[in-house]
């Protein structure tokens, strides 16, 4: 499910069964090279955040991304972000990104960080496998959290 009014009806009349919302992280570099790290690495993190959706429909909700800076306190984004989502009543909150510091960051929350792929200017068949090998590593990590009681 998507962060849409229509879905997030769904949610709410359903919320035994989705339990789960993902924020993609994506940073915001002003750079010359680092703006071009910035939309590569979020059109990676959009790609396979929507894989994700797709393949967990009916269990997650898939949030609108949440850009930042470096020079935005990263910290306090996460917790009021986690916080807001909870009290949405979602049980699980899961942030995915590209950006490695996070899980210094915030290491009490849970952050999965996934190496950015350039998606570009790849072949559709090698972009599917790709994002399918990306969520191979990150199905045991939600089904880790879901099991827990």
């Amino acid at each position: 499910m998507f962060w849409t009014s229509k879905d997030i009806d769904s949610f709410l009349k359903q919320k035994e069964f989705i339990d789960t919302a993902i924020v993609p992280l994506v940073i915001l570099e002003g750079s010359d090279l680092g703006i071009k790290q910035s939309a590569s690495g979020a059109e990676f993190l959009m790609s396979i955040t929507n894989f994700i959706e797709q393949q967990f429909k009916g269990r997650i909700v898939l949030t609108s991304p949440i850009t930042y800076t470096k020079s935005m306190s990263r910290k306090d984004i996460i917790i009021a972000i986690h916080d807001e989502l909870i009290a949405a009543g979602f049980k699980y909150v899961f942030f995915v990104t590209s950006d490695h510091e996070w899980n210094q960051i915030v290491p009490n929350y849970d952050v999965i960080w996934l190496p950015s792929i350039p998606l570009g200017d790849m072949d559709q068949k090698i972009r599917q496998s790709v994002l399918s090998d990306q969520l191979r590593q990150v199905i045991p990590m939600l089904s880790s959290k879901w099991s827990e009681q």
